[in-house]
């Protein structure tokens, strides 16, 4: 069983010296910014002069400087940009900037795993991970509680970079549910998997094709929307409440019937196969390369099947359904 560490087990008092830089201030950089600030840390906020964030962080009482100048006045530097800019940003603002014995953070392993960012050795390299949206990993704190974090050291220039790990933990809040040990390696990963196979791809895949296939049979699109879609929330929900369990134990027996002797001819050993393929993918570094080259020459793939999903017959007549839900919109 994986040991979690909780408040009692994390001494702050390694962050009281530390000036912390948020590089960005999106959904995860300004949960980070506000909780760590309100725990008692030194925060400024890194944006370009024409970020439409920067008047909010201001707002919210935060510093904004440069990336560049962020970088400069702080000795803890966590990277919150999406992916695509995080290799640029580093190379241009935070690289020239960096001091030996400084921290170097990422809630998402990616361009450490993949070499896209190579630090120099006398740095620290760490990673703190909230297993929630930002907006969850804000309002939780400012509720009292906090969202689960995991965790990993990569390179222990200072001899301490653990405890400034689990120190940054606690100020975003994550010890107050509970932080797990990991590695750059098996974040990434697992990660990009579970995006990929089941959350993002793999439901959406899911849901298209159960759509389109009672909506071929002759259905109603309305009714083939609620079937397939509308209704996925519930049994997330209880499965997120509770485990497939709880969702079993939950639904009726026709559904869990159907569940236990239908689901498997869904998911057969041949979609089994095609997800250890794309886990391949990901951990050899194809899926990375190609991401990046997509994203370097403009994402013209992407746009093209963006472009296509919000097209699909799903959204004109889930559209229009979620019209006549005034609680959807609340």
């Amino acid at each position: 069983m994986v040991q979690a560490l909780y408040d009692k087990d994390v001494d702050f008092s390694v962050l009281k010296d530390k000036k912390i830089a948020i590089i960005g201030y999106g959904s995860q950089g300004h949960a980070h910014a506000l909780n760590l600030k309100d725990s008692g840390c030194q925060v400024v906020v890194g944006l370009h002069s024409t970020s439409k964030s920067i008047a909010k962080a201001q707002a919210e009482g935060l510093e904004v400087m440069s990336p560049a100048e962020a970088a400069k006045a702080s000795n803890l530097i966590m990277l919150l940009v999406p992916d695509e800019f995080a290799a640029d940003i580093y190379e241009k603002d935070i690289a020239p900037n960096l001091n030996t014995g400084d921290t170097l953070a990422f809630a998402h392993g990616f361009h450490i795993h993949f070499k896209s960012i190579v630090p120099p050795k006398d740095v620290n390299i760490i990673l703190i991970a909230p297993k929630g949206p930002g907006h969850m990993v804000r309002r939780v704190y400012q509720e009292g509680f906090g969202v689960p974090c995991i965790w990993a050291v990569e390179q222990d220039a200072t001899n301490n970079a653990t405890a400034i790990t689990q120190a940054y933990a606690k100020g975003v809040g994550g010890t107050r549910a509970g932080i797990i040990k990991t590695s750059f390696k098996e974040e990434t990963e697992t990660d990009l998997f579970g995006e990929q196979v089941v959350l993002c791809g793999g439901t959406t895949a899911l849901v298209q094709a159960g759509f389109e296939t009672l909506v071929e049979a002759g259905y109603q699109p309305e009714i083939a929307y609620f079937e397939c879609l509308h209704e996925l929330k519930l049994i997330v929900d209880l499965m997120y409440e509770g485990g497939i369990a709880k969702m079993r134990d939950s639904i009726s027996n026709t559904a869990e019937y159907g569940d236990l002797t239908v689901g498997p001819k869904i998911i057969t050993p041949e979609v089994k196969k095609n997800m250890s393929h794309a886990l391949d993918r990901i951990k050899s570094g194809e899926f990375a390369k190609e991401f990046l080259a997509e994203c370097k020459a403009g994402k013209p793939q992407m746009e093209k099947l963006r472009l296509a999903g919000k097209e699909n017959t799903i959204e004109k007549v889930g559209g229009e359904l979620r019209n006549l839900m005034a609680w959807i919109k609340e």
